[in-house]
Protein backbone atom coordinates (compact mmCIF):
# COMPACT_ATOMS: atom_id res chain seq x y z
CA UNK A 1 0.00 0.00 0.00
CA UNK A 2 1.37 3.41 -0.93
CA UNK A 3 1.83 5.96 1.82
CA UNK A 4 -0.69 8.81 1.84
CA UNK A 5 2.16 11.26 2.42
CA UNK A 6 3.58 10.71 -1.08
CA UNK A 7 4.01 14.08 -2.86
CA UNK A 8 2.51 14.54 -6.33
CA UNK A 9 3.43 18.20 -6.80
CA UNK A 10 5.72 17.51 -9.73
CA UNK A 11 3.17 15.52 -11.73
CA UNK A 12 0.67 16.98 -14.22
CA UNK A 13 -2.80 17.74 -12.83
CA UNK A 14 -4.41 14.94 -14.83
CA UNK A 15 -1.95 12.38 -13.38
CA UNK A 16 -2.50 13.77 -9.89
CA UNK A 17 -6.26 13.35 -10.22
CA UNK A 18 -6.02 9.84 -11.63
CA UNK A 19 -3.62 8.83 -8.88
CA UNK A 20 -5.79 10.51 -6.28
CA UNK A 21 -8.88 8.48 -7.18
CA UNK A 22 -7.09 5.15 -6.76
CA UNK A 23 -4.98 5.90 -3.68
CA UNK A 24 -6.34 4.26 -0.49
CA UNK A 25 -7.63 6.75 2.06
CA UNK A 26 -5.14 7.32 4.87
CA UNK A 27 -6.34 6.59 8.38
CA UNK A 28 -3.96 8.85 10.24
CA UNK A 29 -2.27 12.18 9.69
CA UNK A 30 -0.38 14.57 11.90
CA UNK A 31 -1.89 16.95 14.45
CA UNK A 32 -0.62 19.84 12.31
CA UNK A 33 -2.64 18.46 9.38
CA UNK A 34 -5.77 18.27 11.48
CA UNK A 35 -5.24 21.86 12.59
CA UNK A 36 -5.07 23.01 8.99
CA UNK A 37 -8.42 21.34 8.27
CA UNK A 38 -9.90 22.97 11.37
CA UNK A 39 -8.61 26.36 10.24
CA UNK A 40 -10.30 26.07 6.81
CA UNK A 41 -13.69 25.46 8.39
CA UNK A 42 -13.08 28.14 11.00
CA UNK A 43 -12.43 30.70 8.26
CA UNK A 44 -16.14 30.74 7.41
CA UNK A 45 -18.07 34.01 8.01
CA UNK A 46 -20.02 32.24 10.75
CA UNK A 47 -17.26 29.98 12.15
CA UNK A 48 -18.19 26.37 12.57
CA UNK A 49 -15.27 25.62 14.83
CA UNK A 50 -14.02 27.40 17.91
CA UNK A 51 -10.42 28.45 18.49
CA UNK A 52 -10.16 26.39 21.65
CA UNK A 53 -7.18 24.07 22.00
CA UNK A 54 -8.02 20.42 22.34
CA UNK A 55 -6.23 17.11 22.53
CA UNK A 56 -6.74 15.11 19.37
CA UNK A 57 -8.01 11.53 19.66
CA UNK A 58 -5.25 8.92 19.71
CA UNK A 59 -5.54 5.53 18.04
CA UNK A 60 -4.45 2.24 19.55
CA UNK A 61 -1.25 2.58 17.52
CA UNK A 62 -0.43 5.93 19.09
CA UNK A 63 -1.19 8.08 16.01
CA UNK A 64 -3.33 11.23 15.97
CA UNK A 65 -6.44 10.33 14.03
CA UNK A 66 -8.09 11.96 11.06
CA UNK A 67 -9.73 9.67 8.59
CA UNK A 68 -9.14 11.71 5.41
CA UNK A 69 -5.98 12.27 3.39
CA UNK A 70 -4.16 15.47 4.26
CA UNK A 71 -4.85 17.22 0.95
CA UNK A 72 -4.74 20.66 2.56
CA UNK A 73 -0.97 20.43 2.95
CA UNK A 74 -0.60 20.03 -0.80
CA UNK A 75 0.16 16.31 -0.70
CA UNK A 76 -3.01 15.45 -2.61
CA UNK A 77 -5.67 17.50 -4.35
CA UNK A 78 -8.65 15.44 -3.14
CA UNK A 79 -9.76 12.25 -1.39
CA UNK A 80 -12.71 11.16 -3.56
CA UNK A 81 -11.48 12.03 -7.06
CA UNK A 82 -13.58 14.24 -9.30
CA UNK A 83 -17.26 15.09 -8.88
CA UNK A 84 -18.00 12.68 -11.71
CA UNK A 85 -16.24 9.95 -9.70
CA UNK A 86 -18.41 10.85 -6.72
CA UNK A 87 -21.57 10.53 -8.82
CA UNK A 88 -20.53 7.11 -10.11
CA UNK A 89 -19.73 5.86 -6.60
CA UNK A 90 -23.15 6.97 -5.33
CA UNK A 91 -24.86 5.21 -8.25
CA UNK A 92 -22.93 2.02 -7.49
CA UNK A 93 -23.60 2.13 -3.72
CA UNK A 94 -27.33 2.61 -4.25
CA UNK A 95 -27.49 -0.08 -6.94
CA UNK A 96 -29.01 2.26 -9.51
CA UNK A 97 -29.42 0.93 -13.04
CA UNK A 98 -27.77 3.03 -15.73
CA UNK A 99 -30.19 4.25 -18.40
CA UNK A 100 -33.58 5.92 -18.00
CA UNK A 101 -36.85 4.05 -17.74
CA UNK A 102 -40.15 5.54 -16.54
CA UNK A 103 -40.50 2.55 -14.22
CA UNK A 104 -38.10 2.72 -11.30
CA UNK A 105 -36.61 -0.65 -10.36
CA UNK A 106 -37.98 -1.85 -7.04
CA UNK A 107 -35.84 -1.63 -3.92
CA UNK A 108 -38.29 -3.45 -1.67
CA UNK A 109 -35.83 -6.30 -1.21
CA UNK A 110 -33.54 -3.89 0.66
CA UNK A 111 -36.13 -3.11 3.35
CA UNK A 112 -34.94 -6.10 5.41
CA UNK A 113 -31.56 -4.38 5.83
CA UNK A 114 -32.91 -1.04 7.07
CA UNK A 115 -31.79 -0.61 10.72
CA UNK A 116 -34.73 -0.87 13.09
CA UNK A 117 -33.16 1.15 15.91
CA UNK A 118 -30.30 3.52 16.56
CA UNK A 119 -28.70 1.00 18.90
CA UNK A 120 -28.10 -1.26 15.90
CA UNK A 121 -25.82 1.37 14.37
CA UNK A 122 -22.29 2.22 15.54
CA UNK A 123 -21.53 5.79 16.50
CA UNK A 124 -19.47 7.85 14.04
CA UNK A 125 -17.21 10.87 14.35
CA UNK A 126 -16.86 13.87 12.05
CA UNK A 127 -13.54 12.50 10.83
CA UNK A 128 -15.34 9.48 9.39
CA UNK A 129 -17.34 11.60 6.96
CA UNK A 130 -14.66 14.13 5.99
CA UNK A 131 -14.07 14.04 2.24
CA UNK A 132 -13.22 16.23 -0.74
CA UNK A 133 -13.60 16.18 -4.53
CA UNK A 134 -12.40 18.18 -7.52
CA UNK A 135 -14.17 19.91 -10.42
CA UNK A 136 -11.31 19.66 -12.96
CA UNK A 137 -11.82 22.83 -15.00
CA UNK A 138 -8.15 23.07 -16.01
CA UNK A 139 -7.98 19.73 -17.82
CA UNK A 140 -11.54 18.87 -18.90
CA UNK A 141 -12.43 21.29 -21.72
CA UNK A 142 -15.86 19.75 -22.33
CA UNK A 143 -16.73 20.10 -18.66
CA UNK A 144 -15.48 23.69 -18.66
CA UNK A 145 -18.06 24.67 -21.30
CA UNK A 146 -20.85 23.64 -18.91
CA UNK A 147 -19.52 25.88 -16.14
CA UNK A 148 -18.33 29.02 -17.92
CA UNK A 149 -20.63 32.06 -18.06
CA UNK A 150 -20.83 34.59 -20.89
CA UNK A 151 -18.50 36.94 -18.97
CA UNK A 152 -15.84 34.24 -18.48
CA UNK A 153 -16.73 33.56 -14.85
CA UNK A 154 -18.08 30.30 -13.42
CA UNK A 155 -21.86 29.80 -13.28
CA UNK A 156 -22.63 29.75 -9.57
CA UNK A 157 -25.81 27.78 -10.26
CA UNK A 158 -23.68 24.89 -11.53
CA UNK A 159 -21.63 25.02 -8.34
CA UNK A 160 -24.78 24.86 -6.21
CA UNK A 161 -25.80 21.77 -8.16
CA UNK A 162 -22.47 20.14 -7.30
CA UNK A 163 -22.67 21.16 -3.65
CA UNK A 164 -26.04 19.44 -3.31
CA UNK A 165 -24.69 16.18 -4.73
CA UNK A 166 -21.55 16.45 -2.64
CA UNK A 167 -23.64 16.83 0.54
CA UNK A 168 -25.30 13.50 -0.31
CA UNK A 169 -21.86 11.96 -0.76
CA UNK A 170 -20.79 13.19 2.70
CA UNK A 171 -23.83 11.44 4.23
CA UNK A 172 -22.82 8.26 2.40
CA UNK A 173 -19.42 8.52 4.06
CA UNK A 174 -21.08 8.90 7.48
CA UNK A 175 -23.41 5.91 7.18
CA UNK A 176 -22.14 2.51 8.31
CA UNK A 177 -24.47 -0.49 8.45
CA UNK A 178 -22.39 -3.26 10.09
CA UNK A 179 -24.75 -6.12 9.21
CA UNK A 180 -25.09 -5.23 5.53
CA UNK A 181 -23.83 -8.19 3.45
CA UNK A 182 -21.09 -7.49 0.93
CA UNK A 183 -22.45 -6.63 -2.49
CA UNK A 184 -25.87 -5.51 -1.17
CA UNK A 185 -26.89 -1.95 -2.06
CA UNK A 186 -27.23 0.66 0.69
CA UNK A 187 -30.84 0.47 2.00
CA UNK A 188 -31.23 4.23 2.31
CA UNK A 189 -32.57 7.21 0.39
CA UNK A 190 -31.14 10.64 1.25
CA UNK A 191 -33.29 13.69 0.63
CA UNK A 192 -32.33 17.37 0.85
CA UNK A 193 -34.75 19.03 3.29
CA UNK A 194 -33.30 22.53 3.21
CA UNK A 195 -30.16 24.54 2.70
CA UNK A 196 -29.78 26.54 5.88
CA UNK A 197 -27.36 29.24 4.78
CA UNK A 198 -24.74 29.84 2.10
CA UNK A 199 -22.19 32.62 2.50
CA UNK A 200 -19.99 33.90 -0.33
CA UNK A 201 -16.58 35.54 -0.16
CA UNK A 202 -15.49 38.42 -2.40
CA UNK A 203 -13.56 35.99 -4.60
CA UNK A 204 -15.22 35.53 -8.01
CA UNK A 205 -14.69 31.99 -9.34
CA UNK A 206 -12.95 31.78 -12.71
CA UNK A 207 -13.45 29.17 -15.43
CA UNK A 208 -9.77 28.26 -15.85
CA UNK A 209 -8.85 26.92 -12.39
CA UNK A 210 -9.85 23.74 -10.56
CA UNK A 211 -12.50 23.95 -7.85
CA UNK A 212 -12.52 21.73 -4.78
CA UNK A 213 -15.45 20.77 -2.54
CA UNK A 214 -14.80 19.60 1.01
CA UNK A 215 -17.11 18.78 3.88
CA UNK A 216 -18.21 16.59 6.74
CA UNK A 217 -21.25 15.80 8.86
CA UNK A 218 -21.66 18.48 11.54
CA UNK A 219 -24.77 17.32 13.42
CA UNK A 220 -27.02 14.22 13.48
CA UNK A 221 -30.51 13.66 14.86
CA UNK A 222 -32.38 10.36 14.84
CA UNK A 223 -33.24 10.47 11.13
CA UNK A 224 -31.73 13.75 9.94
CA UNK A 225 -28.19 14.91 9.18
CA UNK A 226 -26.60 18.35 8.89
CA UNK A 227 -23.67 18.63 6.49
CA UNK A 228 -21.21 21.50 6.15
CA UNK A 229 -19.71 21.94 2.69
CA UNK A 230 -17.14 24.50 1.64
CA UNK A 231 -15.77 25.26 -1.78
CA UNK A 232 -12.36 26.56 -2.83
CA UNK A 233 -10.58 27.41 -6.06
CA UNK A 234 -6.87 26.97 -6.74
CA UNK A 235 -5.43 30.35 -7.70
CA UNK A 236 -1.69 31.02 -8.00
CA UNK A 237 -0.93 27.67 -6.40
CA UNK A 238 -3.09 28.20 -3.31
CA UNK A 239 -6.63 27.13 -2.44
CA UNK A 240 -8.83 30.19 -1.89
CA UNK A 241 -12.24 29.93 -0.25
CA UNK A 242 -15.33 30.67 -2.37
CA UNK A 243 -18.29 29.73 -0.20
CA UNK A 244 -19.60 27.66 2.68
CA UNK A 245 -23.01 26.00 2.98
CA UNK A 246 -25.08 24.07 5.51
CA UNK A 247 -27.35 21.30 4.19
CA UNK A 248 -30.01 19.50 6.21
CA UNK A 249 -30.62 16.00 4.83
CA UNK A 250 -33.27 13.44 5.77
CA UNK A 251 -32.54 9.71 5.90
CA UNK A 252 -35.34 7.63 4.38
CA UNK A 253 -35.74 3.89 3.87
CA UNK A 254 -34.87 2.09 0.63
CA UNK A 255 -38.27 2.81 -0.96
CA UNK A 256 -38.43 6.42 0.27
CA UNK A 257 -41.68 5.79 2.13
CA UNK A 258 -40.68 6.45 5.74
CA UNK A 259 -37.89 7.88 7.86
CA UNK A 260 -34.91 5.66 8.65
CA UNK A 261 -32.54 5.68 11.61
CA UNK A 262 -28.99 6.83 10.96
CA UNK A 263 -25.68 6.43 12.77
CA UNK A 264 -25.38 8.77 15.76
CA UNK A 265 -22.57 11.33 15.81
CA UNK A 266 -20.21 11.46 18.79
CA UNK A 267 -17.82 14.45 18.95
CA UNK A 268 -14.24 13.24 19.31
CA UNK A 269 -12.77 16.43 20.79
CA UNK A 270 -13.57 20.03 21.75
CA UNK A 271 -13.58 21.28 18.15
CA UNK A 272 -16.10 18.65 17.12
CA UNK A 273 -18.22 19.35 20.19
CA UNK A 274 -18.33 23.05 19.25
CA UNK A 275 -19.51 22.14 15.75
CA UNK A 276 -22.12 19.72 17.09
CA UNK A 277 -23.42 22.31 19.58
CA UNK A 278 -23.75 24.75 16.68
CA UNK A 279 -25.97 22.21 14.91
CA UNK A 280 -28.15 21.94 18.03
CA UNK A 281 -28.45 25.74 18.14
CA UNK A 282 -29.50 25.87 14.50
CA UNK A 283 -32.11 23.19 15.09
CA UNK A 284 -33.60 25.18 18.00
CA UNK A 285 -33.62 28.35 15.90
CA UNK A 286 -35.41 26.59 13.04
CA UNK A 287 -38.09 25.41 15.47
CA UNK A 288 -38.46 28.96 16.84
CA UNK A 289 -38.69 30.44 13.34
CA UNK A 290 -41.40 27.94 12.41
CA UNK A 291 -43.42 29.20 15.37
CA UNK A 292 -42.92 32.82 14.23
CA UNK A 293 -43.75 32.05 10.59
CA UNK A 294 -46.11 34.66 9.13
CA UNK A 295 -48.35 31.83 7.94
CA UNK A 296 -48.92 30.84 11.58
CA UNK A 297 -48.81 34.07 13.54
CA UNK A 298 -49.44 37.76 12.94
CA UNK A 299 -46.56 40.23 12.51
CA UNK A 300 -45.16 41.76 15.69
CA UNK A 301 -46.08 45.30 16.74
CA UNK A 302 -43.11 46.91 15.02
CA UNK A 303 -43.82 45.09 11.75
CA UNK A 304 -47.50 46.05 11.86
CA UNK A 305 -46.57 49.72 12.24
CA UNK A 306 -44.13 49.37 9.35
CA UNK A 307 -46.86 47.97 7.07
CA UNK A 308 -49.23 50.78 8.04
CA UNK A 309 -46.59 53.43 7.36
CA UNK A 310 -46.01 51.96 3.89
CA UNK A 311 -49.75 52.03 3.29
CA UNK A 312 -50.03 55.69 4.32
CA UNK A 313 -47.13 56.63 2.04
CA UNK A 314 -48.93 55.14 -0.96
CA UNK A 315 -52.30 56.92 -0.71
CA UNK A 316 -53.49 60.49 -1.15
CA UNK A 317 -54.20 61.48 2.44
CA UNK A 318 -55.82 64.74 1.33
CA UNK A 319 -58.60 62.98 -0.57
CA UNK A 320 -59.46 60.79 2.41
CA UNK A 321 -59.93 57.88 -0.04
CA UNK A 322 -58.46 54.43 0.34
CA UNK A 323 -59.02 53.29 -3.23
CA UNK A 324 -56.33 55.39 -4.93
CA UNK A 325 -52.73 54.21 -4.63
CA UNK A 326 -49.83 56.54 -5.37
CA UNK A 327 -46.25 55.40 -5.87
CA UNK A 328 -43.96 57.67 -3.81
CA UNK A 329 -40.67 58.90 -5.35
CA UNK A 330 -37.81 56.42 -4.95
CA UNK A 331 -40.14 53.40 -4.75
CA UNK A 332 -41.04 50.53 -7.12
CA UNK A 333 -44.23 48.50 -6.90
CA UNK A 334 -43.42 44.94 -5.81
CA UNK A 335 -45.63 43.59 -8.60
CA UNK A 336 -43.37 45.30 -11.15
CA UNK A 337 -40.16 43.80 -9.71
CA UNK A 338 -40.75 40.28 -10.91
CA UNK A 339 -39.63 37.77 -13.52
CA UNK A 340 -40.77 34.24 -14.41
CA UNK A 341 -39.95 31.34 -16.68
CA UNK A 342 -41.14 27.83 -17.48
CA UNK A 343 -38.65 25.01 -16.89
CA UNK A 344 -39.08 21.58 -18.43
CA UNK A 345 -37.44 18.71 -16.55
CA UNK A 346 -35.99 15.75 -18.43
CA UNK A 347 -34.54 12.35 -17.48
CA UNK A 348 -31.01 13.81 -17.37
CA UNK A 349 -32.21 15.99 -14.45
CA UNK A 350 -33.37 13.04 -12.34
CA UNK A 351 -31.99 11.60 -9.13
CA UNK A 352 -31.82 7.93 -8.14
CA UNK A 353 -35.60 7.72 -7.71
CA UNK A 354 -36.81 9.36 -10.93
CA UNK A 355 -37.52 12.62 -9.15
CA UNK A 356 -36.00 15.92 -10.24
CA UNK A 357 -32.55 16.35 -8.68
CA UNK A 358 -32.57 19.11 -6.05
CA UNK A 359 -29.40 20.63 -7.47
CA UNK A 360 -31.13 21.14 -10.83
CA UNK A 361 -33.84 23.20 -9.11
CA UNK A 362 -31.23 25.16 -7.17
CA UNK A 363 -29.33 26.01 -10.36
CA UNK A 364 -32.38 27.20 -12.29
CA UNK A 365 -33.72 29.22 -9.35
CA UNK A 366 -30.39 30.93 -8.77
CA UNK A 367 -29.96 31.88 -12.44
CA UNK A 368 -33.50 33.29 -12.56
CA UNK A 369 -32.86 35.32 -9.39
CA UNK A 370 -29.64 36.71 -10.87
CA UNK A 371 -31.45 37.73 -14.08
CA UNK A 372 -34.10 39.56 -12.03
CA UNK A 373 -31.45 41.27 -9.88
CA UNK A 374 -29.62 42.39 -13.05
CA UNK A 375 -32.83 43.71 -14.59
CA UNK A 376 -33.93 45.47 -11.40
CA UNK A 377 -30.59 47.14 -10.64
CA UNK A 378 -29.63 47.82 -14.30
CA UNK A 379 -26.10 46.63 -13.48
CA UNK A 380 -24.37 43.34 -12.67
CA UNK A 381 -25.27 42.23 -9.12
CA UNK A 382 -23.11 40.32 -6.65
CA UNK A 383 -24.60 37.35 -4.83
CA UNK A 384 -23.90 37.88 -1.13
CA UNK A 385 -25.93 35.17 0.64
CA UNK A 386 -28.43 32.40 0.13
CA UNK A 387 -30.35 32.48 3.40
CA UNK A 388 -32.91 29.70 2.97
CA UNK A 389 -33.76 27.00 0.44
CA UNK A 390 -36.71 24.75 1.30
CA UNK A 391 -37.85 21.57 -0.42
CA UNK A 392 -41.55 21.08 0.28
CA UNK A 393 -42.52 18.35 -2.20
CA UNK A 394 -40.68 16.04 -4.63
CA UNK A 395 -40.90 16.94 -8.31
CA UNK A 396 -41.56 14.26 -10.94
CA UNK A 397 -39.24 14.10 -13.96
CA UNK A 398 -42.14 14.78 -16.34
CA UNK A 399 -43.12 17.98 -14.51
CA UNK A 400 -43.42 21.44 -16.01
CA UNK A 401 -42.10 23.98 -13.52
CA UNK A 402 -43.23 27.57 -13.30
CA UNK A 403 -40.51 29.56 -11.55
CA UNK A 404 -41.34 33.07 -10.33
CA UNK A 405 -38.81 35.52 -8.89
CA UNK A 406 -39.76 38.64 -6.90
CA UNK A 407 -37.73 41.45 -5.33
CA UNK A 408 -39.46 41.60 -1.95
CA UNK A 409 -37.19 43.90 0.05
CA UNK A 410 -34.38 46.42 -0.51
CA UNK A 411 -32.13 48.33 1.86
CA UNK A 412 -29.44 50.74 0.68
CA UNK A 413 -27.63 48.84 -2.11
CA UNK A 414 -28.92 45.37 -1.13
CA UNK A 415 -31.95 43.47 -2.38
CA UNK A 416 -33.70 40.32 -1.16
CA UNK A 417 -35.19 38.07 -3.84
CA UNK A 418 -37.49 35.08 -3.42
CA UNK A 419 -37.92 32.43 -6.11
CA UNK A 420 -40.89 30.09 -5.95
CA UNK A 421 -40.96 26.85 -7.92
CA UNK A 422 -44.47 25.62 -8.78
CA UNK A 423 -45.33 22.37 -10.50
CA UNK A 424 -47.74 23.41 -13.24
CA UNK A 425 -50.52 21.12 -14.47
CA UNK A 426 -51.30 22.20 -18.05
CA UNK A 427 -54.61 20.28 -18.06
CA UNK A 428 -56.16 21.68 -14.87
CA UNK A 429 -54.14 24.88 -14.61
CA UNK A 430 -53.35 24.11 -10.98
CA UNK A 431 -49.98 24.99 -9.46
CA UNK A 432 -48.36 23.43 -6.39
CA UNK A 433 -45.42 25.16 -4.75
CA UNK A 434 -42.60 22.66 -4.30
CA UNK A 435 -39.64 24.88 -3.42
CA UNK A 436 -38.76 28.34 -2.15
CA UNK A 437 -35.37 30.06 -2.45
CA UNK A 438 -34.15 33.31 -0.84
CA UNK A 439 -31.17 35.28 -2.19
CA UNK A 440 -29.39 38.46 -1.07
CA UNK A 441 -27.70 40.52 -3.83
CA UNK A 442 -25.78 43.78 -3.76
CA UNK A 443 -24.78 46.43 -6.30
CA UNK A 444 -22.53 49.49 -6.11
CA UNK A 445 -25.30 52.10 -5.95
CA UNK A 446 -28.39 52.68 -3.82
CA UNK A 447 -31.49 50.80 -4.97
CA UNK A 448 -35.12 52.02 -5.08
CA UNK A 449 -37.34 50.86 -2.23
CA UNK A 450 -40.06 48.23 -2.64
CA UNK A 451 -43.72 49.18 -2.16
CA UNK A 452 -46.27 46.37 -1.61
CA UNK A 453 -49.82 46.86 -2.88
CA UNK A 454 -51.66 43.98 -1.22
CA UNK A 455 -51.59 42.41 2.21
CA UNK A 456 -50.13 39.33 0.55
CA UNK A 457 -47.24 41.44 -0.78
CA UNK A 458 -46.86 43.17 2.59
CA UNK A 459 -46.27 39.78 4.24
CA UNK A 460 -43.65 38.99 1.60
CA UNK A 461 -42.05 42.36 2.36
CA UNK A 462 -41.83 41.51 6.07
CA UNK A 463 -40.58 38.01 5.35
CA UNK A 464 -37.95 39.40 2.99
CA UNK A 465 -36.85 41.87 5.67
CA UNK A 466 -36.48 39.04 8.17
CA UNK A 467 -34.47 36.94 5.70
CA UNK A 468 -32.26 39.91 4.82
CA UNK A 469 -31.48 40.77 8.45
CA UNK A 470 -30.64 37.16 9.22
CA UNK A 471 -28.44 36.80 6.12
CA UNK A 472 -26.54 39.99 6.99
CA UNK A 473 -26.07 38.91 10.61
CA UNK A 474 -28.19 41.77 11.96
CA UNK A 475 -30.62 39.47 13.78
CA UNK A 476 -28.13 36.86 15.01
CA UNK A 477 -29.49 34.20 17.40
CA UNK A 478 -29.18 35.24 21.02
CA UNK A 479 -29.83 31.88 22.65
CA UNK A 480 -27.11 31.08 25.22
CA UNK A 481 -24.58 28.45 24.18
CA UNK A 482 -21.55 26.98 25.88
CA UNK A 483 -18.26 28.83 25.61
CA UNK A 484 -16.54 26.56 23.04
CA UNK A 485 -19.73 26.43 21.00
CA UNK A 486 -20.29 30.18 20.98
CA UNK A 487 -18.43 30.44 17.67
CA UNK A 488 -20.61 27.84 16.01
CA UNK A 489 -24.11 28.94 15.05
CA UNK A 490 -26.30 29.65 11.98
CA UNK A 491 -30.07 29.01 11.26
CA UNK A 492 -33.08 29.36 8.84
CA UNK A 493 -36.86 29.57 8.11
CA UNK A 494 -39.57 30.17 5.46
CA UNK A 495 -42.86 32.01 4.70
CA UNK A 496 -45.76 32.96 2.36
CA UNK A 497 -49.37 34.16 2.88
CA UNK A 498 -52.85 35.02 1.65
CA UNK A 499 -54.01 37.68 -0.74
CA UNK A 500 -56.21 40.67 0.13
CA UNK A 501 -56.00 44.41 -0.31
CA UNK A 502 -54.13 46.55 2.21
Amino acid sequence: MLSARVRLGGLPNLVQRKFCTSLPTARYVSEQSYRRIVNVAAAAPSPLISDSKATLPVSSRGHRMFSSINYLRGDLECTAGTMNDVKQIIIKKLGIEVGYTPFVSTREHLEQYVPQSITALPARSMQDSFTSAIIPLTTDKVLKDKYVGFMGNVRVGRLMEDMDMFAVWVVHKHVLVPDLPEGVSLPYTFVTVLVDKIDFTDLVPTHDADIRLSGHVSWVGRTSVEVVVWMEQKLHGKWRKLTRALFLMAARDATNTKAAFINPLVPANEEEKAIFDGGESRKKRRIQLQKEDLLKTEPNDFEQRMVHELFVKSIDTKSKAFNKRILPPGYVWMEDATMANIVFSHPEDRNAHNKVFGGFLMRNALELSWALAYNFAKRRPKLEHISDISFHHPVDVSSMLNMQAHVIFTDLHYMEIVVLADVYDAVTGQQTTTNSFYYTYSVAERLPKIMPKTYHEAMYYLDGRRKFRYAMGIDAPKAPVSAPAAAAAAPAAGADTTKSKL
